[in-house]
């Protein structure tokens, strides 16, 4: 990885990026990306808001936000974890920052449906994941912005960064306990209809209330949505989803979405609750600071021990399922053509990639995401759109989320129709 003082191209500087300005405050920059793979069927669209801060400016960030400067044993080697720089928005009002998510997540739904070649009023479902939800009625108010046919299903899930690959698991998979639990199973009521999948997460909002200095140095805003058609251009093969309660709040983060914030009785964390005719929420418990404040995190070794055991017996269960399905199939000599890994940090996913090898498992697992930060629930959704075009009709991938909870999901799909 670069050095942190390396000089760094801005994401709105890339190529084919669609920069604007969202007029509110002193003007929220703003820019997103088209991706399309015309053979697959698949397209999507991501990017970012707020103002870029490369790891050389990320210290006088935090120290404003703080009023104190960074001690030197607090400054993280930001590049050595895969990142390069950061997104955030100055101080607004609730009612502005209402204003600057609505119209991203209704850009990126637009944006997403028009990189599959189909029109907003033609979208049958849209499932986002989605740690800190600006409001309540959040996927109620992008999806009629964005023009989406009122009666697509839509299914917000709280699961911290593990968001968006949940999202993609419960609309391709009807055997998971979720689906199972409804009255109409997601992935069944989907099937073979038009899905737009995703992760928008407007963290440094969320950031504002926190002291925590790894986790203002890390995360930041960005958001990714794909458009599938399950059953068809992307069809689930195995997979596996864990949870496993944070007991020692080694990442606390504040609920700020309904949950009855009780251990349930039936074996799981996640509520599941339909709010109308059409809306479904997924919620999963989390280990809440006490301070008040929105998220307290361990440093990075911290994280390490948190998602690197569970998370690396959960891909071994995922990719020995996928190896079940391929000997039932009389196709053993198929290989993933690479793994969609959540960038929580590059630490961390190198550390899986050695565990799993010593398992004899190998996978390709690229880092791509290294000029957002953490981004939650949207990470995910980019890597894959950065992957996209390399992919082939008939290409096996694995994708997999991890996140605050802690909740895990891996999936091994085909992609092409």
């Amino acid at each position: 990885m670069a050095d942190d003082t390396a000089a760094v191209t801005s994401f709105f500087d890339e190529p084919g990026v669609d920069k604007t300005v969202i007029p509110v405050g002193d003007g929220v920059p703003f820019g997103v990306k088209r991706v399309t793979n015309e053979q697959l069927g698949i397209g999507g669209a991501y990017g970012t808001w707020g103002q870029s801060y490369d790891n050389a400016a990320m210290p006088s960030f935090v120290e404003k936000q703080l009023g104190e400067p960074i001690p030197d044993k607090e400054r993280l080697n930001l590049a050595e974890l895969g990142f390069l720089s950061r997104h955030h928005v100055a101080p607004l009002s609730k009612e502005e920052n209402i204003a600057v998510e609505v119209e991203v997540g209704a850009r990126l739904l637009r944006e997403a449906a028009g990189a599959c070649g189909w029109q907003p009023r033609d979208v049958d479902g849209v499932l986002i994941g989605m740690s800190a939800p600006i409001t309540q009625d959040y996927l109620d108010r992008i999806t009629e912005a964005a023009g989406i046919n009122p009666g697509a299903l839509k299914v917000a899930v709280h699961k911290a960064c593990d968001g968006s690959v949940s999202s993609l698991h419960l609309a391709l998979n009807p055997s998971l306990p979720e689906n199972r639990s409804l009255r109409h199973n997601i992935a069944e009521t989907l099937r073979g209809k038009k899905v737009l999948v995703g992760g928008i997460e407007g963290l440094s909002r969320f950031l504002s209330r926190t002291r925590d200095m790894n986790a203002l140095q890390l995360f930041g805003n960005a958001a990714g949505v794909i458009g599938v058609i399950p059953g068809m251009t992307m069809k689930f093969l195995a997979g596996q989803t864990c949870e496993a309660f944070d007991e020692e709040g080694v990442l606390q983060v504040e609920m700020n979405y309904p949950h009855s914030a009780q251990k349930a009785q039936t074996g799981t964390n996640i509520e599941v609750t339909e709010t109308g005719d059409h809306s479904i929420r997924i919620a999963g418990l989390m280990h809440q600071p006490t301070d008040g404040s929105s998220i307290v995190m361990a440093g990075p070794m911290g994280m390490v021990k948190l998602f690197v055991r569970t998370g690396v017996q959960v891909v071994r269960d995922a990719y020995r399922a996928y190896q079940e399905y391929l000997a039932q199939l009389g196709q053993n000599g198929k290989s993933l053509a690479v793994a969609i890994v959540h960038h929580a940090n590059y630490k961390i996913n190198k550390l899986k990639e050695k565990h799993l090898q010593n398992e004899g498992i190998v996978l390709p697992m690229p880092w791509v995401v290294s000029e957002f930060g953490n981004v939650s629930a949207a990470s995910n959704m980019i890597a894959f759109l950065r992957e996209l075009p390399r992919l082939k009709p008939g290409d096996h991938i694995l994708i997999d989320g991890f996140g605050a909870g802690t909740y895990y999901d891996v999936l091994a799909v085909e992609v092409g129709g």
